[in-house]
């Protein structure tokens, strides 16, 4: 499927949050965020496990996360990874094992290395949603999930004209407004390693959606050609 947004828009629209990132993941966002963080730990075994948490930004959600469970953290702004660092040591989280910059479409972790992916507010500001997907896919254990928080475009009414408006300014911001639940629902059937379990309305105003995938034995077709690609990162690692 064609890319609506390149990597020169996501850059730009990291630029715009960056002033306000905090804010607005930690306030407007909280309780996507938590919703998150809390489904990703109940995914794990009861003695802890491993979480990817992918667009990291600035680390704000890295003192919610359990201390018994380890975290890799991977964003592709070098600039929000710093400030992350500095949380980390700030806050003395020995928990989180590595923070990396790194591109969601060419993860560099072996196959089924961790036993959840927590992707907050990303999904629909990535240049390849699909390619994303199938990485995280490949990357979580089986029996382990992929859990996301994010506004997915409505399907009529009020809230759809609304969003037809808003779409200019929401592509500056690296949203695609038209991002809608049939895009997860069709890559979930093509890529056949994952199963939808849960999907529910999230805070602000029921217009963001929290969707957790199970993923299932065996490699889809999606995520085993992703297993195919040399994993890239520029190894810029900060913990």
């Amino acid at each position: 499927m064609a890319s609506e947004i390149d990597i020169g828009t996501v850059a730009k629209a990291y630029a715009r949050w960056a002033p306000v990132y905090d804010f607005v993941f930690g306030a407007v966002f909280d309780a996507g965020r938590k919703a998150t963080i809390a489904a990703a730990e109940r995914a794990l075994p009861a003695s802890g496990g491993r979480i990817l948490d992918v667009g990291i930004g600035t680390g704000i959600s890295l003192t919610d996360y359990s201390p018994k469970n380890r975290i890799c953290g991977v964003d592709y702004s070098e600039p929000m990874l710093r400030k992350a660092h500095e949380r980390v040591i700030a806050h003395k989280l020995a928990h989180v094992e590595a923070l990396a910059v790194m591109d969601a479409t060419h993860l560099g972790f072996r196959d089924g290395y961790f036993d959840a992916v927590v992707a907050q507010y990303v999904i629909t500001a990535v240049p390849d949603p699909e390619a994303t997907l199938d990485e995280f896919a490949r990357v979580t254990r089986p029996g382990g999930e992929i859990i996301l928080v994010n506004h997915l475009g409505a399907e009529n009414g009020p809230r759809a004209l609304f969003e037809q408006g808003f779409a200019p300014l929401a592509r500056r911001l690296g949203w695609r407004p038209e991002f809608r639940w049939e895009r997860l629902a069709q890559w979930a059937e093509r890529n056949g390693s994952v199963r939808v379990v849960e999907r529910r309305p999230m805070p602000p105003m029921g217009h963001f959606s929290l969707i957790r995938f199970e993923r299932l034995g065996g490699l889809g077709q999606g995520a085993a050609a992703g297993a195919t690609k040399q994993p890239t990162t520029d190894g810029r690692q900060y913990v």
